[in-house]
C-alpha cells in the first residue's frame, strides 16, 4: 500500500474528466502530426497522451518504477508512445533519485532543490522524500542523435530542469520548463541557457491553468523580472520558450 494514496491522487488531478480536450487545445500551436516531442518527467502521462492525440510521435521519460508501471497502462498501449526509463540530464552516467511516495510528483534529482524548497515554499514544508533509487541518466543531446531534434520538449522534473538544459547544445522550436515558488532561480538560469542556444521568446502559465499570463511573448529579461516579482504570486507553474523565426 505504501505510496498507493499518492499514485491514486495523481490519477484524479492529471486524468480528470475534460483535462484532454483542455491539454491539446493548448498544445495544437507547438504540435502536430508527424512532429516528435520529448517529454521528459511524464509522470501518469497526461501530457504524453495530448502529444499523441495531436498527432506527434512521442518519446516519454519516467524514472520512478512504480510511477512508471502506470504509465505504460495509460499510454503505453499507443504505437506512436515510447516509454523510457531513463532520468535525463547533464552527462550520461547514474544518478539517485530521492522519491516521496505520499507526493510522487515531487520526486527529484535536485538534492539542493529538495533541501532548501520546503522551507521557502509553504506549500512543500509537509513533504517528505522517503526513498532514494538509483536510476540512468541520459542526455538532450545524446537523445537527440538517437531520434532527431523534437519540434517540443516538456521537462517538468522538479528542480531538474537547468541540468537538463544544460545537456542540450542546438536551439529547439519550442520548450516548455517548470518553475517553483522559492526556487525561481532554476528557472531563470533555464531562461540563460536558452537565450545562449537561440532566439528564444517567452510567456508563462501558472499552476494548471491552460491560458498564457502574456498577450505578446515576451523577452528573457522580461519573464526574469515577472518571476523575481513573484509571477502574480503563483506557486508553480510553466515558462514556454519559442525560437523567434519558429513556432507561431
Amino acid at each position: 500500500m505504501s505510496g498507493l494514496v499518492g499514485r491514486l491522487r495523481s490519477l484524479v488531478v492529471y486524468w480528470r474528466p475534460g483535462r484532454q480536450g483542455g491539454l491539446r487545445r493548448m498544445y495544437r500551436p507547438f504540435v502536430g502530426p508527424g512532429d516528435l516531442v520529448f517529454d521528459i518527467g511524464a509522470h501518469m502521462g497526461d501530457r504524453t497522451a495530448a502529444f499523441a492525440a495531436l498527432g506527434a510521435r512521442v518519446i516519454a521519460f519516467e524514472p520512478q518504477p512504480e510511477i512508471r508501471k502506470w504509465l505504460e497502462k495509460m499510454v503505453g498501449s499507443d504505437e506512436r508512445v515510447t516509454i523510457r526509463r531513463e532520468a535525463v540530464g547533464r552527462q550520461v552516467g547514474t544518478a539517485r533519485l530521492a522519491i516521496s511516495r505520499d507526493n510522487p510528483t515531487l520526486s527529484t534529482l535536485a538534492e539542493d532543490w529538495r533541501d532548501s524548497l520546503p522551507k521557502a515554499n509553504p506549500s512543500f514544508r509537509n513533504v517528505r522524500w522517503d526513498d532514494t533509487v538509483e536510476v540512468p541518466v541520459t542526455t538532450l543531446d545524446a537523445l537527440i542523435a538517437a531520434y532527431g531534434v523534437p519540434r517540443f520538449c516538456k521537462i517538468d522534473v522538479e528542480g531538474f530542469e537547468a541540468e537538463v538544459l544544460a545537456g542540450l547544445s542546438q536551439p529547439v522550436a519550442g520548450v516548455s520548463i517548470e518553475f517553483v515558488s522559492g526556487g525561481v532561480d532554476v528557472a531563470v538560469a533555464c531562461l540563460r541557457r536558452l537565450e545562449a542556444l537561440g532566439s528564444y521568446e517567452f510567456n508563462a502559465i501558472p499552476g494548471e491553468r491552460r491560458k498564457f499570463v502574456f498577450e505578446r511573448w515576451q523577452s528573457g529579461e522580461q519573464i526574469e523580472r515577472w518571476l523575481e516579482a513573484g509571477a502574480d504570486g503563483a506557486s508553480s507553474g510553466d515558462i514556454y520558450a519559442r525560437l523567434s523565426d519558429g513556432i507561431r
